[in-house]
């Protein structure tokens, strides 16, 4: 979750939202998305919303404590319960993101989970995820978010190479992400992803190669891959300003993302979103699919951002800001906006173009289509999918996507 939070109109005292965001809700799913803001060190090349102990010290006293943030963001659940009202939809999908969620003893996030359960209740084939770092569980932490109602967790390992960890600040054991599948699998978790980020300063071909032959050999069912982006703020964009460590160039990293899809392909993984692979549909994570198919979802906790019925809102960013606003009875939205039915017919566009199965023609206008003609001719778009009537990108259209779709948008 990114740590700028944009402009928009004021958010009730009460949260309410308009009454039409609620209509015909009873046919989209209903997820939420539970943010943990707490880190123990900050990686050079994060840009989310997320505080370590020394940042927070001095600047929200006993508010902003971990010691107590479950109790808080239980707080903001029971908010959700009252403005969404009689909504009778249970949470299809519970995302724990961060931050390191796994920061906190695992029973908070049993209860933070319980909280959900008990306002809104879970779908029998609810997807309950929590992201963890490496160093932070060990058997018996997962043994107790498994038992708690957790059958989905993400390691973020990065990479294998010591050398590509140290330029990400990343401080966990080289070896540990793989052990952690290992031990994920023997607590019953149903569903492991491994989070790889290529295109690392100083990273070789040969190094992405190994990270990724050392997440597959780990065994999990789904693999995230992303390109590094070096945000503006952010220690590493400090070290590339300075000419310590060098940008790496777009066609690396269409290189890296070409080695990426043949080998997890090779092993049995499937795109089905552009830095998504699984190995079976099941194994889809179903929650960022609610974002990307302009569904439903509550975010809570600082900074998190939400979106019911084409009303999107978002939190105060600081744990200490947040915790006085539930605890003065207001809702901790700091901004809100009413997307027009052109705004949703681009997000549609930009969202689903995305995914395996695209974005239907009939949303595009008369340039957007004859761009899709264009594409289709070059070789972007796959002619099969086209012709039934759905812009899907191959894999050369993967790694152009930004350009085709502010094409398609047209």
């Amino acid at each position: 979750m990114p740590s700028a939070l944009p402009d928009g109109e004021p958010v009730p005292e009460n949260g309410a939202l308009p009454a039409q965001a609620l209509d015909g809700a009873a046919g989209r799913p209903l997820g939420f998305y539970l943010h943990v803001p707490y880190c123990a060190s900050r990686c050079g090349y994060c840009d989310f919303n997320t505080y370590t102990a020394s940042e927070l010290r001095g600047t929200g006293g006993v508010l902003a404590s971990r010691d107590n943030y479950a109790d808080t963001l239980a707080q903001e659940i029971r908010l959700a319960r009252e403005v969404l009202g009689e909504d009778p939809r249970p949470a299809r999908t519970v995302f724990f993101g961060g931050g390191t969620p796994t920061l906190l003893p695992a029973a908070d996030l049993v209860r933070m989970l319980a909280a959900v359960r008990d306002e809104f209740g879970l779908a029998p084939d609810a997807e309950v995820t929590t992201e963890a770092n490496p160093e932070s569980v060990d058997p018996a932490y997962l043994e107790t978010l498994r038992e708690g109602g957790f059958n989905r967790i993400s390691f973020g390992m990065q990479s294998a190479r010591p050398h590509v960890l140290r330029v990400l600040d990343r401080n966990h054991t080289p070896g540990r992400p793989e052990a952690c599948v290992a031990e994920a699998r023997a607590a019953g978790f149903e569903h492991v992803n491994l989070d790889l980020i290529y295109g690392t300063p100083g990273e070789s071909d040969a190094d992405w190669r190994a990270s990724l032959e050392a997440a597959i050999g780990a065994g999990p069912d789904h693999v995230s891959a992303y390109a590094l982006i070096v945000e503006e703020g952010t220690g590493l964009a400090r070290r590339v300003r300075r000419g310590e460590i060098p940008m790496t160039d777009d066609d690396e990293h269409a290189d890296r993302y070409l080695i990426a899809d043949e080998l997890l392909a090779k092993a049995g993984f499937d795109w089905y979103e552009v830095s998504n692979w699984a190995t079976s549909e099941p194994a889809r994570c179903l929650h960022n699919e609610l974002y990307w198919r302009g569904a439903d979802w509550w975010g809570a906790g600082p900074g998190a951002h939400s979106h019911v019925g084409g009303v999107r809102w978002w939190n105060v960013k600081h744990p200490g800001a947040y915790a006085a606003a539930l605890a003065e009875g207001r809702s901790p939205g700091a901004g809100r906006e009413l997307l027009g039915e052109e705004d949703r017919r681009v997000e549609h566009i930009l969202l689903e173009l995305r995914l395996r199965e695209g974005c239907p023609l009939d949303l595009l206008l008369p340039a957007g289509r004859e761009a899709a003609a264009r594409h289709r001719a070059a070789g972007l778009l796959d002619p099969e999918a086209y012709e039934k009537g759905a812009a899907v990108l191959t894999l050369r259209g993967r790694l152009l996507a930004d350009a085709v779709v502010r094409d398609l948008v047209d």
